[in-house]
């Protein structure tokens, strides 16, 4: 459904349609759907902010959390930070959108262990976002991937959520990761550094001014 829905909104998204207010309806029910599905468009979620910035009175607050929600859900691509930007001080204050501006935050610091002590303290409010705790847990495993040579696996237990050891083992065979006695060995990093040929053109007429110059 969410791709049948996904070409419907393309025409939407095209020219001066993209903000007509009487599109809003149908790209409500298409954030919804992304929501159920576990699917994402990020171009149509932005055309309903911008929508609700023309028409304030038209402003619904539970889309607009599935919306940012959504967006947390692509870190670390700038996603979330766009959505913000369309919305007012007033809006960011506004509950439960305030909740979802501070696990944006501890999420780009990367304070793993407290975004889930807050996502676990309040579940109502993820809830309807298929998908999005293991989208999170797919950027955590992209941070420990660029970060950890080796982790304890209770660590990194916490880091996923608290997660038992079923879904530690998914993830570590996931990211092709060793698991050895209490610890998770990730690939090495020096195995991850790429070296780049750059290649220098200076033409005759430069290298001549250069020459001339130190006579």
């Amino acid at each position: 459904m969410a791709e049948a829905m996904k070409q419907v909104v393309a025409g939407m998204l095209t020219g001066i349609e993209r903000y007509n207010p009487e599109n809003l309806p149908t790209l409500e029910r298409y954030v919804e759907i992304q929501s159920r599905e576990n699917a994402y468009d990020l171009e149509a979620n932005l055309a309903v902010l911008k929508l609700y910035q023309f028409n304030p009175h038209k402003f619904n607050n539970e889309i607009t959390s599935q919306i940012l929600l959504k967006a947390l859900t692509n870190f670390p691509h700038t996603d979330f930070i766009l959505c913000k930007c369309l919305l007012n001080e007033q809006k960011l204050q506004d509950e439960p959108i305030n909740q979802i501006i501070y696990l944006a935050d501890v999420l780009e610091q990367c304070d793993f262990e407290v975004f889930w002590t807050r996502v676990h303290s309040m579940p109502e409010l993820t809830q309807k976002i298929t998908g999005f705790l293991d989208s999170i847990r797919k950027f955590v495993c992209h941070v420990v991937g660029i970060t950890y040579q080796t982790i304890d696996r209770t660590h990194l237990a916490q880091l996923l959520g608290d997660v038992e050891d079923k879904t530690l083992k998914h993830w570590v065979k996931k990211y092709g990761w060793k698991e050895e006695n209490a610890l998770i060995f990730i690939a090495n990093q020096d195995e991850n550094i790429k070296t780049k040929n750059i290649n220098e053109k200076i033409d005759f007429e430069s290298v001549g001014a250069i020459m001339a110059s130190c006579r």
